[in-house]
């Protein structure tokens, strides 16, 4: 019996987020619907013209906000990330851990520097546009990874925007090296458009000869397989991942089994803000994995859950809201 269903690795950021016109992102120099790396200076300038504009704060990055998506419906899980010994990490480690998710972040102390920050936009026609200081996220290495929690877990989780560093990438294949060594599923995210454009070689290193579960949206699925048909980009994508999700916005999702093509009808929502929608959406699709529920049911309960996301502001919902839906799920209403 393993201790944990879901193991994850990821950058560790806290999000704010702040509601923006197109207009005003062409006046920060922001390029809209992508997430873009900075500089601490070029962050810090940010903040200073935005003052205290910001909707929310919170502990956050996608592999965070989707292990705090299982932990919330009630799965057991472990997420390997790096903060610095500052306030906002000191906050990031007490929030994951008051979510009930067990982290390295629990037995290692904290070293000196920078905790990452991610600068959220969100549009009125609910897009998000991220800039992203990395902090000390950018020296997560192999000592950051508990192999024992790895080896303990059902499924492991690797976030796709490790593959914008050297030893954030390596410490990405030695997770997907360790599971692959003990016979574990491996799962990895493309994470964003501008991960493909710009690191795609170093995506390709950390999926390997194959990974388990590959989740990634239309675009980015396109953009990984260097087309614009989508029934192309599927038969590229069956060479990498021996299964997938392919999110969709307003179309729903395309899954892919192993055998069969599974599309995934959408549940009609009125969204305000699309972050976190993705992170929701591989959440509780592992969270279904790990109960057992076919690759259909899985896609119907994170399509459900990813609808839910986008009609408050904010990467994450409160644990009452989670129970909630998945109540509401698992009695067919």
């Amino acid at each position: 019996m393993k201790k944990y269903d879901v193991y994850a690795i990821g950058n560790a950021l806290v999000d704010i987020e702040y509601r923006s016109s197109v207009e005003n992102l062409l006046l920060l120099e922001i390029d809209k619907g992508v997430m873009t790396l900075i500089d601490e200076q070029r962050q810090n300038g940010l903040m200073a013209q935005l003052g205290e504009s910001h909707e929310s704060m919170a502990c956050g990055g996608s592999a965070a906000n989707t292990i705090i998506a299982l932990a919330q419906m009630g799965a057991q899980t472990h997420f390997d990330c790096r903060v610095a010994n500052d306030m906002a990490g000191q906050v990031y480690a007490r929030d994951l851990h008051d979510s009930g998710v067990n982290s390295i972040l629990d037995e290692k102390p904290a070293p000196r520097g920078v905790t990452g920050k991610c600068l959220v936009f969100v549009t009125p026609d609910a897009d998000r546009t991220m800039n992203t200081f990395l902090g000390v996220n950018a020296d997560l290495d192999s000592g950051d990874i508990d192999a024992e929690a790895i080896r303990q877990s059902r499924y492991v989780y690797i976030e796709g925007y490790l593959a914008s560093g050297e030893s954030t990438r390596d410490a990405a294949i030695e997770v997907r090296r360790i599971a692959e060594q003990r016979h574990i599923k491996t799962v990895l995210t493309l994470s964003d458009p501008n991960m493909v454009a710009f690191f795609r070689e170093g995506l390709e290193a950390m999926i390997g000869e194959q990974v388990d579960l590959l989740f990634m949206n239309q675009e980015e699925a396109c953009a990984f397989a260097q087309t614009s048909d989508l029934n192309t980009a599927i038969e590229v994508l069956k060479k990498v991942a021996r299964s997938f999700a392919i999110t969709r916005g307003k179309q729903g999702s395309t899954l892919y089994d192993g055998l069969n093509i599974i599309d995934i009808k959408p549940v009609p929502m009125d969204a305000i803000d699309t972050l976190g929608a993705g992170d929701m959406y591989a959440g509780a699709f592992l969270y279904g994995l790990s109960q057992g529920m076919s690759f259909h049911r899985c896609g119907d309960l994170a399509s459900l859950a990813s609808a839910k996301i986008v009609t408050q502001y904010g990467p994450r919902l409160a644990r009452e809201q989670t129970q909630a839906l998945l109540a509401t799920f698992n009695s067919g209403n």
